[in-house]
């Protein structure tokens, strides 16, 4: 017998008391029957007429906008972004709460994710509780820091420019993106036809005047003339390959970082925060204070952020080795790093590079993996090296506290943690976790 096909429970709307942050951008709340709710623009304590968009009857839980508010927390404003709100731009998550309270509730994520993956309370982890804003995003409620150096556009039927709605592939179209920084702004995106495009991705490089425009064509489609205020290249996506291909200018932006010029190849990998890459660098160099001649790796290492910072560091006797697997980025980084004769770059997935070199110790680790984060393969391997300290550079607290937790069996302690708030008003959180040994902690 076929089962009854469950009913959906999508539009209907229920008036709840709104619980805790849960990891994801939303809060979690209860109907008068136990069903648990994921309510996205909501705060802790409010009280929400909560309108269902995913789910169906006895799913464990269900997905659900704030429709309605009516108990406000002290810390609601009013969306600066006209485009935020229930059903609109999916882009953002905290709009609606201040400064201060978007980062106590990625505080409160981070927490709850390290004690209930890793057993570790804030203290166990040296962490102070605080999640620090980035220089210069210190704004007050109801503004938006322009941070945001690289933007993903989806372009709708009508050619116009816009952004996905949550867990959508609708296109809110938009006339401004708040939080792109002003060097995205001034490219106009929004103001343009882009019809016969699925997506069109805009850069503008940190430190130099570099600028990006990355076309998506849909199949058979005319690339459009991209005529702009400014000098831009323009690259496409290959139909057929996938690959990044050059249209005009150079295939390449230049970010600055750290003292240091870094070449990134169309769709390559930097961070997208103007202050980002010299925040996390300076904190990964405070932790592991590298010492002349020692030896590092610095795993999923890109276009060679972190290990350019170390092999400054390190003088000439020391060395490096990265591990990258995108082809291109390895590229760049051995462009970037030609200047430093110790260092060397391979290319290939971690866990399958890292057990060929034949290295059984090292002094210093640095890893700043995917979101899904390394894996207890790689950590186990990690923690056999015998590094004094490493730095775990993450982009997702689930995925720290899960490799921290396999740190721990493999004999390593966390020793420092910082968090900086490096995507304003979204739920995405960066932290730095400093691990030595666990014996040094005794």
């Amino acid at each position: 017998m076929q089962a009854e096909p469950k009913t959906s429970l999508v539009g209907e709307e229920y008036e709840v008391e709104i619980g805790p942050v849960a990891h994801g951008g939303h809060c979690i709340a209860r109907t008068s029957e136990g069903q648990v709710l994921f309510v996205r623009h909501a705060l802790p304590g409010e009280r929400v007429v909560a309108r269902v968009t995913e789910g169906e009857e006895g799913a464990r839980f269900l997905r659900a906008d704030a429709v309605r508010v009516l108990e406000a927390s002290k810390d609601r404003v009013e969306p600066p972004c006209p485009f935020a709100g229930p059903g609109r731009c999916g882009g953002c998550d905290w709009q609606h709460a201040k400064p201060g309270a978007q980062r106590r509730l990625k505080g409160e994520v981070i927490a709850e994710q390290l004690q209930r993956l890793a057993g570790l309370t804030p203290e166990e982890a040296g962490w102070d509780g605080t999640v620090m804003p980035a220089e210069g995003d210190k704004v007050p409620a109801g503004q938006v820091p322009q941070w945001r150096t690289r933007v993903q556009y989806a372009v709708d039927a009508s050619g116009h420019a816009g952004l996905r709605r949550h867990r959508s592939h609708e296109v809110e179209p938009i006339d401004r993106c708040l939080i792109a920084s002003e060097g995205v702004s001034e490219l106009g995106v929004e103001q343009r036809d882009w019809s016969g495009m699925e997506s069109v991705e805009a850069i503008a490089a940190t430190g130099s005047q570099d600028r990006q425009v990355i076309l998506t064509p849909k199949p058979g489609a005319r690339l459009p003339i991209v005529e702009l205020d400014r000098p831009v290249s323009v690259m496409r996506v290959g139909e057929k390959d996938g690959g990044v291909h050059r249209v005009h200018g150079r295939p390449f932006v230049r970010e600055r970082a750290d003292g240091r010029t870094y070449r990134v190849g169309s769709g390559g990998f930097w961070q997208v925060h103007t202050k980002a890459a010299d925040t996390l660098v300076t904190a990964v160099m405070q932790g592991l204070l590298p010492r002349k001649g020692e030896m590092a790796l610095d795993l999923y290492c890109g276009a060679g952020l972190f290990a350019g910072a170390l092999a400054d560091r390190l003088g000439e006797q020391g060395a490096v080795l990265g591990i990258e697997s995108g082809k291109r980025a390895v590229e760049d980084a051995r462009h970037n790093l030609a200047d430093f004769p110790r260092v060397r770059i391979e290319q290939g997935k971690v866990e399958s590079v890292l057990p060929r070199t034949g290295i059984i110790e090292v002094d210093l680790v640095v890893l700043d993996p995917p979101r899904a984060g390394a894996g207890r393969k790689t950590v186990e391997h990690l923690s056999s090296l015998g590094a004094r300290r490493i730095a775990y550079v993450a982009c997702d607290p689930a995925a720290l506290a899960r490799d921290l937790a396999y740190f721990r069996e493999g004999g390593y302690r966390v020793r420092t943690l910082r968090a900086f708030d490096l995507f304003p008003m979204t739920h995405h959180v960066e932290c730095v976790a400093i691990l030595e040994p666990a014996a040094k902690g005794l």
